[in-house]
């Protein structure tokens, strides 16, 4: 008798690193919404039943209407989307996608930026 697939340890890791490939693939070459840019798809969370994924994505253009724009593509087109995953994979039920803009990188950023400025200002407090 196979064990459930909940026994296999890493299985929904597993899962959700195939979605992120295979959403990167389907966004990048098969979504025609001019909405949705250059999108890079940070990370994947699936739900224990594999009903539900929390697709997370950063932009190059972080300006708030960009991201808008984007949210709004994408969600308009989760279905076809989701059909195309669904082709791709091979587990008992396709989740269910949502979208979220990762500001991580953008913050990221904005920190390294700080930390430089206190640095020189450092450096010109010790010069003088």
């Amino acid at each position: 008798m196979a064990k459930h697939s909940k026994s296999i340890p890493g299985r929904g890791v597993r899962v959700a690193d195939q979605i992120q490939r295979d959403l990167a693939e389907i966004i990048a070459y098969e979504l025609k919404d001019p909405r949705v840019g250059m999108i890079t798809i940070t990370e994947v969370q699936v739900t224990p039943d594999y009903a539900h994924a929390k697709v997370f994505f950063t932009m190059l253009n972080d300006t708030p209407e960009a991201v808008q724009n984007a949210v709004a593509g994408l969600r308009a087109a989760a279905g076809f989307i989701r059909g195309q995953l669904g082709r791709r994979l091979t587990i008992h039920a396709t989740p269910e996608l949502h979208f979220v803009h990762d500001a991580s990188t953008a913050r990221g950023i904005e920190l390294s930026k700080l930390i430089d400025q206190a640095n020189a200002t450092r450096a010109k407090d010790a010069d003088d």
